[in-house]
């Protein structure tokens, strides 16, 4: 990829399609184990953006702190629920994942991917 990107931006794009792809297969099927994968591309975003001094990756923060601070709150509820997902767990879940999915596209248009 011959954009002008750090490899650790692409990095972090390779990753943001990943949970990107993973979220909008959990919409679709309501497949809770999805949460793993998301968990581990969150976990390489983090990892990427954290160990980086790139300002294109420093000018993201703060919707990363939105993807990563809504993530930490969706393990906090799933812990909660003993695998049962009530109705208000359910509305919680969604608010959360919407939060994120907001972040995810004000990411991709922030570096011109959408």
């Amino acid at each position: 990829m011959d954009n002008g990107l750090s490899k650790a931006t692409e990095e972090f794009l390779v990753q943001l399609v990943r949970l990107n792809g993973t979220m909008k297969e959990l919409f679709s099927s309501g497949n809770v184990a999805l949460f793993s994968e998301m968990n581990d591309a969150i976990k390489k975003m983090h990892a990427v953006q954290h160990g980086s001094t790139d300002s294109v990756l420093s000018a993201l923060d703060p919707e990363c702190a939105v993807i990563y601070g809504n993530f930490d709150m969706i393990v906090k509820l799933l812990r909660t629920t003993d695998g049962e997902i009530d109705p208000a767990a359910q509305k919680g879940l969604n608010k959360l994942l919407h939060n994120i999915d907001e972040a995810v596209v004000n990411i991709a248009a922030a570096v011109g991917l959408v």
